[in-house]
């Protein structure tokens, strides 16, 4: 059994009653880092030093900014001995980038993280078998998804993209596919998912289970969705 904890499901401009959109999955591996990702770890119990591994799936600030959070909180609080290492998983380049943005906010503070960069294959993490795929979003911010499989359970994080080829492959596969339905369908953008795409996309593919979040809406507004389709709240589980 796979459990997928909602700590966020807002998009980058927060609407109320949604923190920014924050993954978790089995209790230690992390999808994204948020600019709030401390307080909503607080406000749903979870520990910062119990995460052992981080999946970052592309640059923009509301998934990235909250890293130098992370670790300052972990080294001054929840691991202040250093013992509960921390990996971080992303784009070739991707530790430049970060290290420079943690060096930038808290000097220092970047301590027992290790570092895997890849684009292309799957590493294995715990039982799980973990590929990146690329998605459509801003190209300057390496966009990617993530297809993560256990125990012949398929669960794939779109990251933040719009109907592209490699979500439309995946959705295919996928056992739980999260989508993030980031605008209005009135608001002409390739790089999000609409109601009306993420509709479409339910319909092509209805053995596959598909949970919405990086909403932009307040608090818990339904659209009207297949049966496929389940629209998460802050704080919403979900098991496979």
């Amino acid at each position: 059994m796979v459990e997928i904890k909602f700590l966020g499901t807002g998009n980058a401009f927060c609407p109320n009653g949604r923190l920014h959109s924050l993954v978790l999955v089995d209790g230690w591996l992390l999808v994204d880092a948020p600019p709030t990702v401390i307080p909503q770890m607080r406000a749903w119990g979870i520990d910062p030093a119990s995460i052992r591994h981080l999946l970052i799936t592309h640059w923009h600030g509301d998934h990235t900014f909250g890293l130098p959070f992370l670790l300052l909180e972990r080294k001054y609080i929840s691991d202040r001995v250093g013992m509960r290492p921390l990996t971080i998983h992303c784009h070739s380049g991707g530790e430049a980038r970060l290290r420079g943005l943690n060096e930038l906010a808290y000097p220092g503070t970047l301590t027992q993280v290790d570092w895997i960069e890849f684009n292309e294959g799957a590493i294995e993490i715990d039982g799980w078998q973990i590929e990146r795929f690329e998605v459509c979003h801003e190209p300057a911010t390496e966009p990617f998804g993530y297809r993560m499989e256990k125990d012949g359970n398929v669960l794939v994080h779109c990251g933040d993209s719009g109907p592209c080829e490699g979500v439309e492959r995946m959705a295919g596969e996928a056992d739980l596919m999260i989508v993030e339905m980031g605008i209005p369908d009135v608001v002409q953008s390739p790089w999000h998912h609409t109601p009306s795409d993420l509709r479409e996309l339910a319909l092509r593919h209805p053995e596959t289970r598909f949970i919405a979040t990086h909403n932009f809406v307040d608090g818990q507004v339904e659209f009207e969705m297949p049966s496929n389709v389940q629209q998460a709240n802050d704080g919403d589980v979900f098991q496979v």
